[in-house]
């Protein structure tokens, strides 16, 4: 079983859009501990979703790769790592 396969993206910027390279993920609003609850999120055919907690709007671009955002600080990578 793998433990993270869906990326979580957090909008601490505060920005009204983020283009994204996947249509499957998670939206978490802020880092912790200012987040909201995590939302799984799938675009389907369409290329774009707002999130219904934090009103983001996530942008689908299949020219950037699965761990690239624009701007670019919105993947969140958990502190705890793999020991």
């Amino acid at each position: 079983m793998t433990t993270n396969d869906v990326p979580h993206l957090c909008n601490d910027l505060g920005v009204e859009k983020i283009t994204i390279g996947v249509k499957e993920f998670q939206c978490m609003g802020a880092r912790p501990p200012f987040d909201h609850p995590h939302v799984y999120l799938d675009m389907g055919d369409d290329n774009q979703i707002v999130c219904p907690y934090c009103s983001t709007l996530y942008v689908h671009d299949p020219a950037l790769g699965p761990d690239e955002t624009e701007p670019p600080t919105c993947l969140f990578e958990s502190p705890l790592s793999t020991a």
